[in-house]
């Protein structure tokens, strides 16, 4: 009766369209984890083919989801597939399909990755079969179970759909079967295999020749995606023999030992193509071409085994301010976070910031694989790699369609090297988690350098490369690009870490909730922040001016402790050592070079949007800085100063609550002009809960022509073509000058200069004479001026272009008082 069943209702098939039917190419496949462009695996690294067959290696809730075909829940189905246990004899567990799966959020990305379904299959127990709650038919032997079919039937019958589930054995013997009517909502989309329906069970098992077939099955071809994912390009002007210089880096899956081993870029304005290895553990390969066009935009595609990609390099923005959108904190409980993309497209940035947990551990479930350095083998590494992998994945899944045309740059954060917080030591071996705290990498120097080369590999070259301790690399440098240039930093990996070096409380050594602590103990001589290279870097990079209008800095997180409110609870910490308002003197000393160049600064982490102007001995001496909200908020954090009663002074117009001039836990002088805190009550829905988390994204306009900087901070949901001012965070929009990145008191003047002839944008370079230690530099719009300076001594001044070299130099020379 069963096996009648089954192929009458295959002969009724005959009539449908063969595009819509899909069937399995496990056995044209190589052996490798990735198991192809039309699936998603969870997780992808318990999952494999091996010897022409889909493996999993065991655990809950293990599933394999098909992108390209759905059931629409109107017409009749079937799918079938081959299967056998693989280990665990004893073991709970169950074996089958998943049908119907969808996801709050309207998407089959979203589906794909936790999404819920009808679960149909066959207890690994009992050898009963299931749809859903209703058992039917019960295997005989449960050694069937070692190789046997499952075919599942769906026929509408009056407005349902009549599931019947069969198995069968390898020589056509009917086993056991099943019949469930159910609603067509409950057959309607994704359709997976599953490992284990439940989420404690462990059996493993294999599965083959999987198909699909019939009137009620609709195909997707172009939600395939891989084996090239996407890709991430740079351009920098070296001003070196090397002129503008693309880098490209394009993401793979695992293809495993028989795969390419190299991909081909071909670009238009190029006769030949070049060729890039593919990294085995970062599954990626970047490309580098000097002597690049930036005027003209020119297409791209990137060839792997046959498989290509295509994107544009667009010629460099001019005549106009250049655009800078800037995300951090990505949490999946929103991918592919629709909102966020859909509105960031629409405003069309130039540029592509991401400033750090671009994954986090949780991120798409199933655990983490850590890799320490104290134990970890080559087999742990690789599996941990793969882990990382895909989470990683989810970024470019959501944002790749963005990042083909953009130049992007990933700043790696705590969270992206398996860490909740980082205290870098300069590379030190932390020697396991739970001492992160004491400083140091926790994470095997290699997984860190496959996820450093995942995120930076396709960053501009090092000014120096040498690398960290235990061999970890770095990846601070320089990019100019569209008249900015910009400074790269990693503001966690060289910072000391708190742990027995300062905290004398109980609990958190990183959480200070005395307001009445003694902050001056903190600050003890020998603590890093940026570490002296990158200090010796910026001290260079300030000064240097050649093809830009601006500079800014572009670090993981800001140098204050702005948000003294953490978590749902809202617990209080008075001062947090994860920020960068501690070690105090290496934050000053850091913001003493950064203000030599008038620099901006950029960054995120703290899941708190705010605009904030740094202080070294008063309010408003250095900086502004702009923290970006999270991509989707996770652990929210407020800044709620009025609320406690804190000390405020000179409140900005329009006079917003919480903003003005305070001092940080540490201190630290801060004023703070706009703040993005979180609603006090979260809405259901998850898109809903990510926009009352005071989640969304940062865009930056740095316009030449004015001179003017100006930032904006939007929410998750709005309209992008009919934006209203609530749309922003309060405090936003908000344009500064250039100038206003230095609000130091000047003291005094210096004799006027004027341009060399010729030169219409000069840049105005002011030096300590004798010493040659650079006082400030920055690009100004009028042909003479009168250098400013802020204390008394003599002066070199050179005013002119950096990029001709001509100047007009005036040596020894001393300030009048300020008015004379």
């Amino acid at each position: 009766m069963i096996r009648a069943l089954i192929c009458l209702f295959t002969v009724s098939f005959s009539t449908a369209a063969v595009s819509a039917d899909f069937a399995s190419d496990f056995r044209d496949t190589s052996d490798r984890v990735w198991v192809g462009p039309r699936y998603w695996a969870n997780p992808m690294e318990d999952w494999s083919i091996n010897d022409g067959r889909l493996e999993c290696r065991g655990g809950g809730n293990r599933n394999l989801a098909l992108l390209t075909h759905t059931l629409t829940g109107r017409s009749a189905f079937q799918m079938t597939v081959r299967l056998g246990r693989l280990t665990m004899a004893n073991a709970v567990g169950s074996v089958g399909f998943r049908i119907g799966v969808r996801d709050e959020i309207n998407d089959y990305r979203a589906a794909a990755l936790r999404g819920v379904g009808l679960d149909v299959g066959i207890s690994a127990t009992t050898g009963t079969l299931f749809i859903g709650k209703v058992t039917g038919g019960k295997l005989s032997a449960i050694g069937s179970l070692d190789d046997l079919t499952l075919t599942l039937v769906g026929k509408p019958v009056r407005n349902r759909i009549v599931l019947s589930l069969a198995a069968v054995d390898p020589r056509g013997k009917a086993l056991a079967s099943v019949e469930s009517a159910v609603s067509a909502e409950q057959v309607r989309g994704l359709v997976a295999l599953v490992n284990n329906h439940g989420s404690k069970d462990r059996p493993a098992f294999w599965f083959s020749n999987w198909q699909l077939t019939g009137t009620g099955v609709k195909s997707h071809d172009e939600r395939a995606w891989g084996p090239i994912l996407w890709t991430m390009h740079t351009l920098h002007h070296t001003h070196t023999s090397d002129g503008v210089v693309l880098k490209l880096t394009a993401q793979l899956a695992p293809m495993g030992e028989q795969g390419p081993k190299t991909a081909k870029l071909r670009v238009s304005n190029r006769d030949s193509a070049i060729e890039a290895r593919i990294d085995p553990l970062a599954c990626n390969g970047t490309f580098r071409i000097a002597g690049w066009d930036p005027t003209s935009s020119a297409n791209y595609t990137v060839d792997c085994g046959g498989a290509v990609y295509t994107g544009t390099i667009r010629a460099e923005p001019s005549g106009r301010p250049l655009v800078v959108a800037g995300f951090t904190g990505n949490q999946d409980y929103v991918f592919p976070n629709n909102a966020v993309a859909r509105n960031v497209g629409a405003q069309d940035p130039d540029v592509l910031f991401f400033s750090g947990d671009q994954i986090y551990e949780g991120v798409g479930g199933y655990g983490i694989v850590r890799a320490p350095t104290d134990r970890a083998d080559k087999a742990t590494i690789r599996r941990a790699t793969l882990n990382y992998l895909r989470k990683w994945y989810l970024l470019g899944w959501a944002f790749g369609d963005l990042m083909r045309d953009r130049p992007t740059l990933c700043l790696p954060d705590d969270h992206d090297v398996y860490q909740g917080n980082i205290w870098g030591a300069g590379g030190i071996n932390a020697h396991g988690i739970r001492n992160h705290a004491k400083g140091g990498f926790a994470e095997h120097p290699t997984f860190v350098n496959t996820v450093f080369r995942t995120q930076c590999a396709h960053h501009p070259d090092l000014p120096d490369p040498t690398p960290k301790k235990q061999g970890i690399a770095v990846f601070y440098g320089p990019m100019v690009y569209g008249r900015v240039s910009f400074a790269i930093l990693e503001d966690r990996y060289f910072k000391s870490g708190p742990q027995t070096r300062v905290n004398s409380w109980k609990g958190r050594p990183d959480h200070v909730t005395d307001t009445k602590f003694d902050m001056a103990r903190l600050d003890k001589p020998g603590l890093e922040l940026l570490g002296r290279r990158q200090e010796k870097f910026l001290e260079r990079w300030a000064g240097d001016w050649r093809g830009a209008d601006f500079k800014c800095v572009l670090s993981q997180t800001i140098f204050c402790n702005l948000a003294n409110y953490h978590g749902g609870g809202r617990q209080f910490v008075f001062a947090d050592l994860d920020s960068n308002g501690w070690p105090q003197t290496p934050r000053k000393n850091a913001l003493r070079i950064l203000r030599k160049g008038y620099a901006f600064h950029y960054a995120g982490d703290q899941h708190l949007p705010s605009i904030t102007q740094n202080g070294i001995d008063t309010w408003g001496d250095a900086g502004f800085a702009f923290c970006v909200p999270s991509i989707a908020a996770g652990y929210p954090r407020s800044w709620l100063p009025d609320k406690e009663g804190r000390v405020v002074q000179n409140r900005p117009p329009p006079g917003l609550v919480n903003t003005g001039e305070y001092k940080d836990g540490f201190g630290n002088f801060v004023t703070v002009y706009g703040v993005g805190n979180p609603a006090d009550k979260n809405r259901r829905g998850r898109e809903n809960r990510a926009h009352d988390k005071s989640s969304g994204h940062g865009i930056v306009r740095f316009d030449s022509a004015k001179q003017t900087i100006t930032m904006e901070c939007y929410r998750v949901q709005f309209n992008p073509k009919a934006v209203t001012p609530g749309d922003q965070f309060p405090g936003w929009p908000k344009t500064i000058r250039l100038t206003d990145n230095r609000g130091q008191q000047v003291t005094g003047y210096l004799p006027e200069v004027v341009a060399p002839k010729k030169v219409r944008r000069p840049v105005l370079r002011v030096s300590r004479a004798g010493s040659g230690e650079l006082v400030y530099a920055l690009r100004l719009s009028r042909l003479r001026v009168r250098p400013w300076v802020f204390s008394k001594g003599k002066y070199k001044v050179e005013f002119g272009d950096p990029d001709t070299n001509r100047w007009t130099v005036v040596r020894e020379v001393s300030p009048r008082k300020a008015g004379h």
